[in-house]
């Protein structure tokens, strides 16, 4: 019975799931125009909102040079960090994952979608050490 719920429970969640691992850097530098009107991801600059060079493992509104929003802020202190994973959640619908944000994008709605411009984010994420 454990198992059979298991099975049901990936077969529910994995679909929506995303790996940068898996996802095509170019086609994210493509997907990533939608992006480039409000961020930066090549260098440490901000525009209408924080530059993502370095996002990767960050917490979330904790970039020194940008004003964030008092809900990013408290997601950041409640302990919201940028994996690849919570990335992936966060665009599907931002203001579903951080009520209050400023942020006014809709989202990506297709898995391949986030993937691809979750990898292109993650070459100017190098790894924490």
């Amino acid at each position: 019975m454990l198992v059979r719920l298991f099975c049901a429970a990936a077969i529910t969640v994995l679909p929506n799931t995303v790996f940068a691992e898996d996802g095509d850097v170019e086609a994210g530098k493509k997907i990533f125009k939608k992006c480039k009107v409000c961020h930066f991801v090549d260098k440490p600059k901000k525009k209408i909102g924080p530059s993502l060079q370095g996002v990767i493992d960050r917490t979330a509104g904790t970039w020194s040079k940008f004003k964030y929003s008092k809900a990013m802020k408290a997601a950041g202190e409640g302990g919201l960090v940028w994996t690849v994973e919570k990335l992936d959640e966060y665009l599907i619908k931002p203001k579903a994952l951080v009520p209050g944000t400023k942020m006014a994008f809709p989202g990506l709605k297709k898995p391949e979608h986030r993937a691809n411009v979750i990898a292109y984010i993650k070459t100017f994420s190098p790894p924490a050490e």
